[in-house]
């Protein structure tokens, strides 16, 4: 599955997704799903309900498909995509409206989404909204960065605290805001508000800009960010880190402390899944491809600068690695953006 899809499986989704498969194809698809037992644990499949699953992914696959363009995704059908929709993201959204209509008996739910920079978590929330669409669930995305606090506010943060460069680290973003949207989704209304941030604004700097408004009560909410649902951790786990300078581990200090602050927001999520690079260090080239596609982009040791800010503020190896172990769901991606693996803890 996943990164080793043979070609044979792919020209077979191909087909799905325009003129239909023959019985062989339909059964080639159906024996694939039911022998991968990791997948089968995950999302509790068996020989019982293999039909109704296959029919379910299969029926997603074509409405979905036509949607997927440019003018709405900047994404085009190819085989990555292909296997990704068919063996994690629908199967991820029919298990989140599986839950809506069974576990929470009709609640909201708030998925909480964790990745680093380059894990495909802003991609992968946009999907699960194009697809709880098309099953008939209300969804709403989320994005940690939508709570940044004002240009200004963040500009008087550095004043008093210089080492806070850039946005993005704990400190920078107004949880209260965070809290309140949360809760006013979940509530009933007539009109309800998202924030959203505008990060070309002051020439990069951001700002928030005018509100996302919406006039139908959401079941699903996608929350993603590269720290979302990060626990502060014990001073023996930064201690026992290797730093090269004691400056380097007052930051750290700094940000675990700063992370306090951010538990009643997290509280509010029902689940958390980690988008989770088989090397964190990934993200760094991962950013340079983007900022060399881009003609005002930055150079690669602006890029190298950025990146490792983020690194040293919460070093992935003490607080986004060790979350394998205790999030509801891992996905393991390569070097290429590929998904690799599905990890239940």
């Amino acid at each position: 599955m996943l990164e080793d899809a043979s070609f044979d499986i792919l020209s077979i989704l191909q087909n799905l997704t325009k003129s239909g498969l023959s019985k062989s194809e339909s059964e080639i698809l159906k024996s694939e799903l039911i022998k991968d037992q990791t997948s089968c644990q995950i999302f509790h499949i068996n020989s019982e309900n293999i039909e109704w699953e296959f029919e379910k992914r299969s029926q997603i696959l074509k409405s979905i498909s036509p949607q997927i363009t440019e003018s709405q995704l900047n994404l085009q059908i190819n085989s990555s995509l292909l296997s990704t929709l068919w063996y994690v993201w629908i199967p991820l959204a029919i298990q989140l409206g599986d839950k809506y209509q069974k576990k929470y008996e009709g609640k909201i739910i708030i998925q909480g989404i964790l990745g680093g920079q380059g894990t495909g978590k802003t991609k992968m929330s946009k999907f699960l909204k194009l697809i709880l669409a098309v099953m008939g669930y209300e969804c709403v995305n989320l994005s940690l960065d939508d709570l940044y606090k004002t240009y200004s506010e963040r500009e008087e943060i550095k004043k008093l605290d210089p080492e806070i460069q850039w946005r993005g680290v704990p400190s920078t973003h107004d949880l209260q805001l965070g809290i309140d949207t949360l809760e006013q989704l979940c509530s009933d209304r007539s009109v309800w508000e998202i924030p959203r941030f505008n990060k070309s604004a002051h020439s990069g700097g951001g700002d928030r800009t005018d509100p996302e408004l919406i006039f139908t009560k959401p079941q699903i909410i996608l929350f993603e960010g590269w720290f979302v649902g990060v626990q502060p951790v014990a001073l023996d786990a930064i201690n026992a880190y290797g730093f090269a300078k004691e400056s380097e581990r007052q930051f750290v200090l700094k940000m675990n402390a700063k992370l306090e602050d951010y538990l009643p927001l997290w509280q509010k999520l029902n689940s958390l899944w980690l988008l989770l690079p088989q090397d964190y260090r990934y993200s760094l080239k991962w950013r340079q491809e983007v900022e060399h596609k881009l003609t005002t982009g930055m150079s690669d040791s602006e890029i190298a600068n950025f990146v490792y800010y983020f690194w040293r503020s919460l070093p992935p190896e003490i607080f986004i690695t060790p979350l394998r172990y205790s999030v509801d769901l891992v996905i393991e991606i390569n070097s290429d953006h590929r998904i690799t693996a599905l990890i239940n803890p």
